[in-house]
C-alpha cells in the first residue's frame, strides 16, 4: 500500500508515503518519508491541505502555528507537531485544516506504530474536520483511505458515493471516488467517475493530473503528458507535475531514438551488392 499526505499551512507544503507492497506512487511534493503499513489495502492517499486566510487575528495565529507545525513534521519531529497543531486548535477552534494536519499525523503514525488507538483518534479528527468543512476533499481522502487501510473497505466507497450523491454539481467527489476505483483495480470505473468530472468542471486541474496518472499507468506516455500539461495550464502550482511531465519526455525520446535505430537497422541489405 502506497499513501502519501501532505500538510500545508501558510506556504509550507508537506508530504509523507506509506508503502506495503506494490507501488502506486502519486508525485510528491517536497520529500518522502517511508513507513510500513499495517494493512494488505493498496491505496494511494493524497492529501492536500488548502491553507486558509483570514483577517482575524485568531486565524492568524493558527496559520502560524500550523505552518510551525508542518516544518516540525518535515524534521521527524512529530510530537512537537502535534504540540503546535493542538495549539492552532486553542488559537482557532473552527480552522478545519488544524483538524486536518492533526487527523493526517496521527494517521501516519498509528500506521507507523500499529497502534489502533491512534488511528480511532485519527479517525475522530478527520470527522471533526467535515464536521466544520462539509466539503475538505484533503479530509474526506484521508478517511476513505483510513477506513479502507482498517478493513472497511465498504465504509470507505459508501463515504465518497455519499458525499458526491448530496453534492451532485461538485466534480472533487467524482475524481476521489475514481482515485478509490482505481486503485482497487476498477479501470472503467475510475475512468468514468473522471469523465463526470471533467463533464461537471473542465476545468478541474485534480481530474486532468489523475486522467494523466492513469494514462501513464497504462502505458499511453504521450496523452499523460497532455493530461499533464491540461493540468498545469490551469493550475501552474504544480512542481511534481513539472517533473512527471519531465520525465515522460525523456521516456518519450528514448524510445523515438530506440525506434529509429530498429528502423536503421532494418532497412541495411542482408547481402549488400558489391560495386568495387
Amino acid at each position: 500500500m502506497a499513501v502519501e499526505a501532505r500538510l500545508i499551512a501558510g506556504d509550507t507544503e508537506m508530504t509523507y508515503q506509506a508503502d506495503q507492497g506494490r507501488r502506486t506512487p502519486f508525485a510528491p511534493i517536497l520529500r518522502w518519508l517511508e513507513f510500513k503499513g499495517v494493512r494488505g489495502v493498496q491505496l494511494t492517499l493524497l492529501l492536500m491541505l488548502f491553507p486558509l486566510v483570514g483577517t482575524g487575528g485568531c486565524r492568524w495565529t493558527s496559520t502560524g502555528q500550523n505552518t510551525v507545525g508542518v516544518q516540525l513534521f518535515q524534521q521527524g519531529r512529530f510530537a512537537e507537531a502535534m504540540q503546535q497543531f493542538e495549539q492552532s486548535r486553542q488559537a482557532d477552534p473552527t480552522n478545519p485544516d488544524t483538524y486536518y494536519n492533526l487527523a493526517a499525523t496521527y494517521h501516519k503514525l498509528g500506521v507507523a506504530e500499529r497502534n489502533n488507538t491512534l488511528i480511532d483518534q485519527a479517525e475522530a479528527l478527520y470527522n471533526q474536520c467535515l464536521d466544520i468543512s462539509p466539503n475538505h476533499v484533503d479530509c474526506y481522502r484521508g478517511l476513505a483511505v483510513l477506513l479502507a487501510e482498517s478493513g472497511r473497505p465498504d465504509k470507505a466507497f459508501t463515504l465518497l458515493k455519499n458525499w458526491a450523491a448530496n453534492n451532485p454539481t461538485l466534480a472533487d467527489p467524482r475524481v476521489e471516488l475514481s482515485r478509490l476505483h482505481h486503485e482497487f483495480g476498477q479501470t472503467k470505473t475510475a475512468e468514468h467517475l473522471l469523465d463526470e468530472a471533467l463533464a461537471l468542471d473542465p476545468n478541474n486541474s485534480k481530474a486532468w493530473s489523475a486522467k494523466g496518472r492513469m494514462r501513464e499507468l497504462a502505458g499511453d506516455l504521450e496523452q499523460a503528458v497532455v493530461d499533464y500539461q491540461q493540468s498545469l495550464a490551469l493550475n501552474s502550482l504544480q512542481p511534481e507535475l513539472y517533473q512527471r511531465v519531465a520525465a515522460l519526455n525523456i521516456r518519450l525520446a528514448e524510445q523515438a531514438i530506440t525506434r529509429t535505430g530498429s528502423t536503421a537497422t532494418g532497412t541495411q541489405p542482408i547481402n549488400p551488392p558489391r560495386r568495387y
